[in-house]
């Protein structure tokens, strides 16, 4: 017998996800999505904990941590990816609509019925709009009100653009006046709209530039230098006897000790790793947000980042190593 774990949650939640499923063209089941989600949260806790435990030689409790916070971040991707799906059907949606709007004003000056206009400007370059396009034709011809129909078809996107079109569109229609010249306005307005915001964006380039330097050359590039430095220094430590320290003249200076470095290079590295993960994907979302305008299309650019960022400290650092080696034989 299979566990609907659709009954374990809240309604308001499964509506929630319904609705976020719907909006990103997944044509599954909620039940289905939330046992995805359970499964491998469960699977990612056991393997992190197994392996950090055996890894890194942590006790129990530590391990099991790790695993819930790794289990947690897997979550979080999957949240956003399913973001990411929906803004990048919007940004298409969007950036197709002038053309519909102005096939479907086209149509309308042909003679066609705006209801028959709408349905049968579909294109075979509009992709997955085609397909809401066939739900509303099925609906308007099964007798549901143009309303209905169209507030329907603009709740499939999260996009206030299509809600607005479509909204105008109801109310000429309800009250009266020339169809097609509202949809060749809208059409208009919206590559106007859509040249306003590549200029926004070019004009934001150079603050784009400065961030990915920042997240991409030069933290990694510092945390790889520092990294070396930890190295030789911890080199040159394990060659200096503490006892003959004893001996060094204070200069009347009684506060201060010598010791070794308290902090390895292999924790160092760790935690070097660590911060330009962070960085990287701090980043990533950041610059998405300036160009572009949308949080989500960071997960766009967030593989890049790592992989660069993760790059450029291993080259940093393997440089470093081999310029001090062939100047001081460490």
């Amino acid at each position: 017998m299979a566990i609907v774990f659709e009954r374990l949650i809240g309604r308001q939640l499964v509506r929630y996800l319904s609705s976020e499923l719907d909006l990103a063209g997944i044509k599954t089941t909620v039940n289905t999505f939330i046992t995805f989600g359970i499964v491998s949260w469960i699977a990612v806790l056991i393997l992190v904990s197994f392996y950090t435990a055996i890894a890194f030689k942590l006790n129990p409790f530590l391990a099991i941590i790790g695993g819930i916070a790794a289990s947690l971040v897997f979550e979080f991707i999957i949240y956003a990816l399913l973001e990411f799906r929906i803004e990048q059907r919007k940004d298409f949606m969007e950036s197709i609509l002038p053309d519909y709007l102005q096939l479907t004003a086209a149509e309308v000056r042909g003679g066609m019925s705006i209801s028959k206009a709408l349905t049968a400007s579909g294109r075979p370059e509009f992709k997955f709009f085609n397909d809401d396009l066939e739900l509303l034709s099925k609906q308007l011809y099964s007798g549901e009100t143009m309303q209905n129909a169209l507030t329907d078809f603009a709740n499939r996107y999260r996009s206030n653009t299509l809600r607005r079109s479509m909204r105008m569109i109801n109310e000429t229609v309800q009250y009266g006046g020339g169809m097609m010249d509202l949809l060749n306005q809208i059409s208009r307005d919206l590559r106007n709209q859509q040249i306003i915001q590549k200029e926004v964006s070019g004009q934001l380039f150079m603050y784009t530039i400065f961030i990915a330097f920042a997240a991409l050359i030069g933290a990694p590039a510092l945390y790889g230098i520092t990294n070396e430095m930890i190295t030789i220094t911890t080199q040159v430590w394990s060659k200096i006897s503490i006892g003959a320290l004893g001996s060094v003249p204070s200069v009347g200076v009684s506060f201060i000790h010598f010791s070794k470095p308290q902090i390895t290079a292999q924790a160092y590295g760790y935690f070097a790793l660590a911060a330009i993960l962070i960085i990287t994907g701090f980043g990533a979302f950041i610059v998405a947000a300036i160009s572009t305008g949308v949080l989500q299309n960071g997960i766009k650019y967030l593989p890049i980042f790592v992989l660069v960022g993760f790059g450029v400290y291993y080259i940093v650092s393997s440089t470093m190593a081999g310029f001090f080696t062939s100047i001081g034989g460490i």
